[in-house]
C-alpha cells in the first residue's frame, strides 16, 4: 500500500515536470511572438521561472500541517494558470501594449506553484520512503516529466496543437493526476478538506471542460479587436500566427501581427523588390527567392521569359500552401507558385544555403524584419558570403531592408554588411501606401568597373510592371544628403558572433512610425 501511494506521488511530480517545463516553452514562444528578441526573454522567462520556484519552496517552510491538502490545491492552481495563460496573452493583445508584464506574471506564478508543489510531495512521501531514496526518486521524476515535456512541446504540442490548445493539454493532464491523487488518499483528508477539494475539482473540471470549447472564438473575437479590419483567416502555425484581414475589396496579410503586404499597393514593394535586378543582370536563368511564401514576388519574376528556374525557399509550409491554395493569394498571386517552372521548397534559409550546389542568376531574399537573432543570420556577413560563393558572375542579390527611417541604423547596418560580403552595392527605397517608406539594398558580384548606381538610373523595363519605370528608378535610388544623428561609421557589420542587427531594428524610431 505505501509503495501504491508512493508511485502515485512520483506521477503527479512527473506530471508537474510535464507541465511545467512546457508552460515555460509556451510563455517563452509567446514573447517571441509578440515581443520579439527572442533570446532575451527566453533566458529571462526560463530564470525567472527557476527563481519563482526558489520562492515557492522558501514558502512552503511555513507549512506545517495539511500538506496534502495544500499539494492539491497548488495543483488545481496550477491546472488552471496553465491552462488560460496562452489565452489570457492572446486576448490581452487587442487591448493592451504591455503584454511583457503579463507574460513575466504568469511565468511567477506559475514557478511559484511548481516550487511550491516539490517540497510538499517530498514531505508527504516521507512517510513512505526513507530520506535518500525519497529526494532522489521525487527529483528524478520532476526531471523525466521534463524531458518528455520538451519532446512533446518540439515535437507534438506546437506544431500540432499550436500555442492554443497544447496549454488545455497540460491543465488536463496535471488535473487530471491530481484527481487520481485525491480519491487514492482520500482517507488521509479531513471530511471538510474532502468536501473542499472535491467541489474544487468539479467546478475546475468544467471550467476546463468549457475553455477548451471556447478558446476558439474567444481568440477571434480577441484577434479582431486587434485588427482595424474584418478578420477573415487566421492560422497558428509551427513558427507564427497567420491573419488576413479585409477591408471593402482590399486584403491584407500579417504575420505575428506584422503587416506583409496590402492588395492594394503590394505592387509598389514588390516591383521594385525585383525589377531592378531582374533587369540588372543580362541573362536570368536560375532564379532563387528566400521567403516569399504569398507568391507576389515570384509572379514578377515569371515575367520575364528568360527564367527557366525558381527556386522558392521558405521555412513555413503553411504559408506556401496557402500561397498556393488561398483564393486571396492566388488571385493576388496570378496562381504564380504553382507554375511548372517554381519548386517550392520548406526549409530554412540559412541553412539551405550552405547546403545547396546550386548556382543562380538572381537571389531575391523576401524576409520579414529582423526583429530577433533568429532573423539576423538571414542578413549576416556569413549568410551575405554564402550568397555571394552560389552567385555566378555578374550575379545580383537584393534584399529587403526595413524602413530607412524608421530603422535607419538597421537600414545603413544591412548595406554595410552586404558590402563587408563583397558587393557593390546600392540602397533603394519606396513609399508604399500601407507599410510607410520602405527601404531594399541591391548588391551586383564585382565584375567589373562600371556603376552599379548609374546602370540603375538608366535602366528600361521589357516587362509590363504597373508602377516602376525609368523615372521611378532615378528616385527610388536617390535619397539626397546623409543625415544622421549618431555617426555613421559607428554602425557595425552584422554578423553571426555578434549579432548586432536587430538591436539596430529594436532601437529605430517606431514610434514614429
Amino acid at each position: 500500500m505505501f509503495k501504491n501511494k508512493s508511485s502515485l506521488l512520483k506521477a503527479a511530480i512527473f506530471a508537474t515536470g510535464f507541465s511545467g517545463v512546457v508552460a515555460e516553452y509556451i510563455l517563452s514562444t509567446l514573447a517571441q511572438y509578440f515581443l520579439g528578441n527572442s533570446v532575451i526573454h527566453w533566458v529571462m522567462i526560463i530564470s525567472l521561472m527557476l527563481f519563482s520556484m526558489g520562492l515557492g519552496s522558501r514558502i512552503t517552510k511555513k507549512f506545517e500541517t495539511n500538506l496534502l491538502r495544500r499539494f492539491l490545491l497548488t495543483e488545481f492552481a496550477l491546472s488552471i494558470i496553465v491552462s488560460f495563460a496562452a489565452l489570457l496573452v492572446y486576448t490581452a493583445s487587442a487591448y493592451t501594449q504591455a503584454l511583457g508584464i503579463l507574460i513575466y506574471f504568469l511565468a511567477i506564478c506559475i514557478g511559484l506553484l511548481i516550487g511550491m508543489e516539490i517540497p510538499l510531495v517530498i514531505r508527504i512521501n516521507d512517510d513512505y520512503e526513507k530520506l535518500r531514496f525519497n529526494i532522489s526518486n521525487i527529483l528524478e521524476n520532476d526531471y523525466y516529466g521534463s524531458l518528455l515535456g520538451g519532446v512533446f512541446f518540439a515535437f507534438i504540442g506546437l506544431p500540432v496543437f499550436g500555442l492554443i490548445y497544447t496549454p488545455f493539454i497540460l491543465g488536463f493532464v496535471n488535473f487530471s493526476v491530481s484527481v487520481v491523487v485525491l480519491l487514492f488518499l482520500w482517507n488521509l483528508l479531513k471530511s471538510g478538506d474532502r468536501t473542499l477539494l472535491l467541489s474544487i475539482a468539479s467546478f475546475i473540471l468544467v471550467l476546463l471542460t468549457v475553455g477548451i470549447f471556447f478558446t476558439d472564438p474567444i481568440i477571434r473575437y480577441g484577434e479582431q479587436q486587434k485588427y482595424a479590419d474584418k478578420v477573415v483567416y487566421a492560422e497558428q502555425t509551427k513558427y507564427q500566427r497567420i491573419v488576413i484581414t479585409q477591408w471593402k475589396n482590399d486584403y491584407w496579410l500579417y504575420l505575428n501581427g506584422n503587416e506583409q503586404l496590402c492588395t492594394r499597393d503590394e505592387i509598389m514593394y514588390h516591383e521594385p523588390l525585383v525589377h531592378p535586378a531582374m533587369s540588372l543582370h543580362p541573362n536570368p536563368t536560375n532564379i532563387l527567392v528566400l521567403g516569399g511564401g504569398d507568391g507576389c514576388a515570384v509572379r514578377e519574376i515569371l515575367k520575364y521569359q528568360k527564367v527557366k528556374k525558381v527556386t522558392l525557399v521558405d521555412l513555413d509550409p503553411a504559408m506556401t500552401h496557402l500561397g498556393q491554395t488561398h483564393p486571396i493569394l492566388t488571385q493576388q498571386n496570378e496562381n504564380s507558385l504553382s507554375n511548372p517552372k517554381v519548386e517550392v521548397l520548406n526549409e530554412d534559409g540559412y541553412k539551405y544555403m550552405q547546403a545547396t550546389d546550386d548556382y543562380y542568376d538572381v537571389i531575391i531574399i523576401d524576409l520579414p524584419d529582423p526583429r530577433s537573432i533568429e532573423l539576423g543570420r538571414l542578413y549576416s556577413h556569413e549568410f551575405y558570403k554564402t550568397c555571394y560563393r552560389h552567385l555566378r558572375p555578374g550575379g545580383v542579390i537584393v534584399t529587403q531592408a526595413g524602413s530607412p527611417y524608421f530603422a535607419t541604423q538597421a537600414f545603413t547596418c544591412i548595406l554595410e554588411t552586404m558590402k563587408s560580403a563583397g558587393f557593390e552595392v546600392v540602397p533603394m527605397h519606396n513609399q508604399v501606401i500601407t507599410l510607410g517608406e520602405w527601404g531594399w539594398s541591391l548588391g551586383v558580384k564585382k565584375n567589373s568597373e562600371s556603376n552599379v548606381k548609374e546602370h540603375l538610373q538608366q535602366l528600361e523595363f521589357e516587362v509590363p510592371t504597373q508602377w516602376i519605370n525609368k523615372e521611378a528608378m532615378s528616385l527610388i535610388t536617390s535619397f539626397g544628403k546623409d543625415f544622421y544623428p549618431w555617426e555613421k561609421d559607428s554602425v557595425a557589420v552584422n554578423r553571426i558572433h555578434d549579432p548586432v542587427l536587430y538591436k539596430y531594428y529594436l532601437k529605430g524610431n517606431w514610434d514614429l512610425y
